[in-house]
């Protein structure tokens, strides 16, 4: 919602601008009246919606027209008086205020204006007749107020309704020609039903109901309040309630209700809560909410998010298999602007380490999923940032031996042919047959999946480079140095990457000799691969195929994770000769 609100009063010469602003003020009508009102400033504290507001005066005989429109540039909202006793006010409305207005306000963001009709003291008849088809005719008109400075009616109300126009607009949530939902609203109204419907039914039980009341208003309803709520909903639509619980079209039933009776700031309650602006656009601050990220540090997510992440899982797994089939899915990400999982995820990770991943190598994105999903509203926190653990400095980690982290990064360097992407999925349990089949547009550049040290369940990401080394390949837990036994000029890449840029480093390195499988030939380098890591003291070169009848063994990738968890420990146990 807005800091504050900027309220400017426009219209004729003595129509009363200048009385309205003075009797709020001061509560009595002045005796004295000057050309114009210093802008003036109500505290926060002293408005019914806790947010200060300025309110601004305009007059013809001291401002200039450049004034005018650096004030109407400026103004949230304007109110254009007009006298309900001079027809000459009420004709400059439409014939020179509002036209005035527009041309000084960009066509995609118009302010909202209040027609005020001041001085009913002095006539007995109402000016609404009037003014009704002028409301109709100009969509950017939020209401009118007729009003009377000298007797103080509805001066407070004016200015209520002036603010409530900036900070609950009719115009992002409803269209008053069809008498309906913007598609915009409906949209951002969706997504908060799904994430409302914890157990994705389609419909609202009065738990759900009661959480969403809690969530949004700090209240719970009470039970007959909750029946009361779906008996109006019966009343007017035969598929608003269903089961007893209230469905999508009778929740966007409800807020069209609360908009037709003005009460549109229930609905902008709702949508600020579930992170939404003015322009039903989810915040950036809501998105990606502030973490502090310590040199030396990684991110993860931690236990409170690996069970909303199962939660989600189950309650798009309606038929109980332990996976998500095509439609399963689409429903899940139902609640995203957009589709994050592409074909080639399927054969990179299950669910959770799919998150998993973003929160190591990208942990914006990974907050901004947690914002769709809704993590910081189901689970009561402050925002997402509360499903991230920022590890502590890994030099800690290796002065006291041991780590607390759970997620792992492996990156995979070799020569063009070497093998990474079939050590890569070979991971995901893929042998080369299984590899083969995948369309080259639906391979993915990584994987992650779990492995266990010890009986403790960790996360291992695997990378491979296949182009040019970047600093992001050097920032790893661990290094694979994959070449191709059967091609004589493979292992001398992996020789140069070791002796550039981890010869001297802390980073753990194991060299794979990838295509065990085939035919063994002399590399061209001066050292034979094993000699190489005798002499710069590694693990000696670890044999590797994906050329299997069944899933190829994983015992190699429960290996690289003890190295990266243990670097500094001794080799003996941890790799095989």
């Amino acid at each position: 919602m807005r800091k504050d609100v900027r309220i400017l009063l426009v219209g004729e010469p003595k129509v009363g601008k200048t009385s309205l602003i003075m009797s709020l003020v001061s509560e009595e009508f002045p005796d004295e009246v000057p050309l114009r009102a210093e802008e003036i400033t109500i505290p926060a504290d002293v408005t019914p919606e806790r947010v200060p507001t300025h309110i601004v005066d305009y007059s013809e005989a001291e401002q200039s027209d450049e004034q005018l429109y650096q004030e109407i540039s400026k103004a949230n909202v304007i109110c254009i008086v007009y006298s309900v006793n001079n027809k000459k006010s009420i004709e400059k409305v439409t014939s020179h205020w509002i036209p005035l207005i527009n041309d000084r306000t960009d066509k995609d963001s118009r302010v909202p204006l209040i027609l005020v009709g001041n001085k009913s003291d002095l006539v007995e008849h109402s000016s609404m007749e009037t003014i009704l088809p002028i409301m109709n005719q100009y969509q950017d008109i939020e209401t009118c107020v007729e009003c009377s400075a000298k007797n103080l009616k509805n001066i407070s109300e004016l200015f209520y309704y002036a603010q409530k126009a900036v900070l609950h607009p009719t115009g992002p949530l409803y269209c008053p020609e069809e008498k309906e939902l913007k598609p915009s609203c409906i949209k951002s109204l969706t997504r908060i039903f799904k994430v409302s419907d914890l157990d994705n039914d389609g419909i609202l039980n009065d738990n759900e109901l009661n959480f969403f009341q809690r969530t949004c208003f700090n209240t719970p309803l009470a039970p007959q309040a909750l029946e009361d709520v779906k008996n109006v909903v019966r009343r007017n639509m035969t598929d608003g309630v269903k089961d007893n619980g209230l469905s999508l079209k009778g929740f966007l039933f409800l807020h069209t209700l609360f908009i037709q009776r003005g009460r549109h700031e229930t609905t902008w309650t709702v949508l600020r809560r579930f992170g939404y602006d003015d322009d039903l656009e989810l915040t950036q601050e809501y998105l990606f909410p502030m973490i502090k990220m310590p040199p030396d540090c990684t991110t993860e997510l931690n236990h409170n998010a690996y069970l909303f992440l199962q939660s989600v899982f189950d309650k798009h797994d309606k038929d109980r298999d332990c996976a998500l089939s095509p439609e399963e899915v689409k429903d899940l990400f139902k609640v995203f602007p957009y589709m994050p999982w592409g074909p080639d995820v399927n054969h990179t990770v299950v669910w959770h380490t799919f998150i998993n991943k973003h929160t190591q190598t990208h942990v914006q994105r990974s907050l901004e999923y947690f914002g769709y999903l809704g993590y910081s509203i189901i689970y009561e926190q402050e925002s997402q940032a509360a499903a991230i653990t920022v590890t502590r400095n890994k030099r800690i980690d290796l002065q006291k031996k041991q780590t607390q982290r759970s997620v792992f990064r492996c990156n995979v360097l070799g020569d063009r042919g070497s093998g990474k992407s079939g050590f890569l999925q070979a991971f995901l349990g893929k042998n080369l047959q299984g590899q083969r089949r995948i369309r080259e547009d639906h391979k993915s550049f990584y994987a992650i999946s779990t492995t266990y040290v010890y009986g403790q369940e960790k996360y291992l990401l695997v990378m491979p480079d296949f182009d040019f080394l970047s600093e992001a390949d050097l920032a790893c837990d661990v290094v694979c140095l994959v070449y191709d036994i059967n091609n004589p000029s493979s292992f001398e890449y992996c020789a140069k990457v070791y002796k550039q840029y981890f010869i001297d480093s802390k980073t753990p390195c194991v060299v794979v000799a990838a295509k065990s499988d085939l035919h063994e030939v002399r590399q061209h380098y001066s050292l034979s691969p094993h000699e190489f890591c005798r002499k710069h003291k590694l693990h000696p070169p670890q044999p590797f195929t994906c050329s299997v009848t069944d899933a190829p063994n994983k015992d190699i990738y429960t290996r690289i994770t003890t190295m990266a968890m243990y670097p500094c420990q001794p080799s003996s146990g941890l790799l095989q000769s």
